[in-house]
């Protein structure tokens, strides 16, 4: 099969489109960046309202190294008041913060338990900006021209699960990861801990409607892939290479229906043992890798 074509089988949909060569969609090449949407301008005589609660908040010791790293404008910290035995590991973290001119606060470990959203800030937590969210024509055109990775979530809810993916999605080379605006995770605690930093390093779009943002990418060259349990065709078998936009459904209910009929085919992990399956969060991560080796290799599926 030539580079520059794929195979596409049914869709989520059962008694789908079936197999058959296609070429890859036409790169919309790198396009232009979405400007950030801005808060209006006060009017002339009128009182600026502050919001109560503008921070985010980032734990754990390598999720705040990672902050000091890119030099996110981080505004103040809670480090663990030093106990008999010094941590040594912990104390390069406060001194580190301190010569980034962060004000630093010694608290008691019962303060940062409070704050943490597993308990585990492991000594340190930093108060930083909000998140500041990109638009989908950024994502776009991170992924320039070419193979490119986009990872698309339908609703997944837990930070946990959230935050890991994106560490996956930064780790394989993807583009960018694309989420829900409502009822779903956002950038958190949780997510800027189990990311381990990676949050600071992808683009992650909110959007407003996924099934729209599926066309979007499509119209970009990307193929849109399914995954859910109910595929017919497992990734081994799948067209995971290329430009691929991953769309990975929520922790209850999987993809939704609209989103998965937008989608051009879809796959499955093969299974063997008797557990009901793997999480979206490892899911998420062998099928990123999938995609990883077909890039890498010019591997095709198997026949």
């Amino acid at each position: 099969m030539a580079k520059n074509q794929s195979r596409t089988p049914g869709r989520d949909v059962r008694g789908g489109k079936g197999k058959g060569a296609r070429p890859v969609r036409p790169s919309a090449g790198k396009g232009a960046r979405g400007e950030k949407n801005r808060p209006p301008a006060p009017r002339q005589g009128a009182a600026r309202r502050e919001p109560r609660d503008r921070t985010d908040l980032i734990e754990g010791r390598r999720a705040v190294e990672e902050a000091l790293s890119c030099g996110m404008p981080l505004r103040s910290a809670l480090v663990q008041e030093r106990s008999g035995e010094r941590d040594q590991a912990l104390e390069r973290i406060a001194a580190r913060l301190d010569e980034a001119g962060v004000p630093v606060e010694r608290v008691p470990r019962a303060r940062l338990d409070s704050l943490s959203s597993h308990g585990a800030h492991q000594g340190v937590v930093v108060r930083t900006r909000p998140f500041q969210y990109a638009e989908l024509s950024d994502v776009i055109a991170a992924a320039g021209e070419g193979d490119a990775l986009i990872v698309v979530l339908d609703h997944v809810t837990d930070q946990g699960n959230f935050g890991a993916i994106v560490r996956t999605a930064e780790v394989v080379g993807a583009a960018g990861v694309v989420v829900a605006k409502a009822r779903a995770a956002s950038v958190g605690v949780g997510a800027y801990k189990t990311s381990a930093g990676a949050v600071m390093h992808l683009p992650i779009a909110q959007v407003p409607n996924l099934a729209r943002a599926v066309e979007e990418l499509q119209r970009a060259g990307f193929w849109a892939c399914a995954a859910t349990e109910h595929a017919e065709q497992d990734v081994w078998h799948a067209p995971m290479g290329g430009r691929l936009a991953l769309v990975m459904g929520s922790e209850g209910e999987g993809i939704s229906r609209l989103v998965a009929e937008k989608c051009d085919f879809s796959c499955r992990l093969p299974q063997r043992g008797r557990v009901e399956s793997l999480n979206v969060a490892q899911a998420t991560t062998v099928l990123c890798y999938e995609w990883l080796r077909r890039v890498e290799t010019g591997g095709e599926a198997n026949a």
